[in-house]
């Protein structure tokens, strides 16, 4: 059976690969291990072998984790859908929310987040597919709630986000990122300042990487397929 190590650096060795095929250094792109359904002791695996970044999209499940692993100082990021009732929680606990995409929500994460750290990094998660079934703000609703968003305290708004519709070609997953960069190039082009387009999954990270990916979320190519829900 493989280790968990073992398949991180192999999805690292993909992610450098990827890189140096479209023209671009291995360092521009930062992993994030998805560990949404796995043990504290799975993390810890995979923290030991030197991944310090980790994605979780369930608020309880996500602050459980960070606060039993709180001696090894992980980088927590919460990726799912955030409810109102939730988010002191994530403001408390997590240093980055990729899913953003209301404004009444990046209010209450600003009021929260507590003075003593440092301002909660933020993603506008954008809906770059049109699928109903998918989070996200519309892409021609984008740049004015991105400038509200980056006009709050204790938030800083680092770039996009998208989880476009799943397909196995290659041109298709590019040109799905390809418009969450165009996005943002105009919405720099605005004015706003972004480091940061988080895009690509198992399964079509090559594709985010050629169109200009800082950060991939993976979770089964590291932690295997998940048996429940």
């Amino acid at each position: 059976m493989t280790t968990l190590p073992a398949k991180l650096q192999a999805v690292l060795a993909r992610i450098a690969a990827a890189a140096r095929q479209f023209g671009r250094q291995p360092e521009e792109v930062r992993l994030l291990a998805v560990s949404k359904m796995r043990s504290a002791d799975c993390v810890r695996a995979v923290a030991a072998a030197g991944q310090l970044s980790f994605g979780e999209n369930h608020v309880q499940e996500g602050v459980a984790k960070a606060r039993e692993l709180a001696p090894l100082a992980l980088d927590w990021h919460f990726i799912g859908s955030l409810q109102a009732n939730k988010t002191r929680l994530v403001a408390e606990n997590f240093a980055w929310v990729h899913s953003l995409d209301r404004l009444p929500i990046a209010e209450r994460l600003s009021a929260q987040r507590p003075p003593s750290l440092p301002p909660l990094s933020v993603c506008l998660q954008v809906n770059v597919s049109g699928e109903a079934s998918k989070s996200g703000v519309a892409p021609a609703a984008a740049l004015p709630l991105a400038q509200a968003i980056a006009a709050l305290p204790r938030l800083r708004l680092r770039g996009l986000m998208t989880i476009p519709r799943p397909s196995t070609e290659f041109l298709e997953q590019r040109h799905a990122f390809r418009e969450l960069r165009e996005l943002a190039e105009q919405m720099q082009a605005a004015g706003l300042q972004f480091d940061t387009l988080s895009m690509g999954m198992s399964d079509d990270l090559e594709a985010a990487v050629a169109e200009g990916a800082t950060l991939v979320r993976i979770g089964t190519a590291i932690f295997g397929e998940r048996t429940t829900a």
